[in-house]
């Protein structure tokens, strides 16, 4: 497995995060890789070739956090593994105080195009364009994702999260690849939803949403919405797969202002741990993982930010015990 701890709380959380998956008991090599603000500063790259060679070379990657230097590393991870599709669960977990406890959304969200292309211009002093980018190819197996995901985990329903009535073309494309693979899985039910008016459902009823599958923008936003919803975004993991590569990194940034103190809280890096465990097969070991967090989070035993009084590796120490 290829690491890559990055910047500020990075390198805590996937420490914490690498001592559960070794009480697994299961078999890993790990190789550490550099990226971030810190390498930038020594070296003048944000992320070296080295790095991107081990990660294309590895089974599985974990990423930590990096800061300003995000574009250059996360961004382009993700181009370079060809991961397409970002997945990004939020679901409230008992013991956890946050505003509706009945939240369980996957956003599925597309990872290559939309406005992340990255293609923006300065036309004259005054005026400058980015450029979104909506592709058949991309829509349609975002897509075909988003319903086999429901398919295989039991889900009912997938909302297509768009903007067609100001972005005609653009989300018109994305509509009708929507509409091309859902008659593939008549048992899943199949509505669509204007972004606004998913933004504040999430907020008042999040309930009514199962599996979101939308374009790249949009999709970061409303799963940091989500996030919110359940209690912040150090309970939120994700995972980026492709046809031949899987990088998983917890949503939260690399909070520089707590970095080196010890009370960060590694829930997300650890559900990032489970989720590579079930996207390796090791189905029982990621389920025995996913448990033993959610026990620990139901009892209290937490860092500081949901209340609790452990540090970082103590939390990690504890969901350790759990799994036991």
């Amino acid at each position: 497995m290829a690491v890559i701890p990055g910047d500020g709380v990075g390198p805590e959380v996937v420490a914490a995060q690498l001592e559960v998956l070794k009480a697994t008991g299961l078999s890993f090599e790990f190789s550490e890789y550099p990226a971030g603000d810190n390498h930038l500063e020594k070296t003048g790259q944000a992320m070296p070739d080295e790095t991107i060679k081990g990660a294309q070379a590895a089974q599985a990657v974990l990423f930590g956090a990096v800061g300003v230097s995000a574009a250059k590393v996360i961004l382009r991870l993700r181009a370079e593994l060809g991961t397409y599709v970002n997945l990004r669960p939020s679901q409230a977990f008992k013991g956890v105080p946050c505003i509706h406890p009945q939240t369980d959304i996957m956003v599925v969200r597309e990872n290559t195009e939309c406005l992340y292309a990255g293609i923006e211009t300065r036309l004259t002093d005054d005026v400058t364009t980015a450029t979104r980018i909506i592709t058949k190819t991309a829509s349609l197996r975002i897509a075909r994702h988003a319903f086999e995901y429901a398919k295989t985990n039991g889900r009912k329903k997938v909302t297509a999260v768009h903007k067609v009535n100001v972005l005609k073309i653009t989300d018109g494309m994305f509509l009708d690849c929507c509409r091309k693979v859902a008659p593939e899985f008549p048992e899943i039910e199949y509505e669509e939803a204007l972004v606004d008016s998913v933004a504040m459902r999430i907020v008042q009823r999040p309930e009514e949403f199962d599996v979101i599958v939308t374009t790249n923008l949009f999709g970061d936003i409303l799963s940091d919405l989500a996030a919110g919803v359940i209690g912040g975004l150090g309970l939120c993991p994700s995972a980026n797969l492709g046809d031949e590569h899987a990088l998983f990194e917890p949503v939260h940034g690399s909070a520089p202002d707590i970095a080196g103190q010890g009370v960060v809280n590694p829930s997300a890096a650890i559900m990032c741990g489970a989720m590579m465990l079930e996207h390796l097969g090791e189905k029982q070991a990621a389920q025995k993982v996913q448990n033993a967090l959610e026990t620990c989070l139901t009892q209290g035993k937490t860092t500081r930010d949901l209340g609790g009084s452990l540090s970082t590796m103590e939390m990690a120490q504890e969901v350790i015990k759990a799994m036991d």
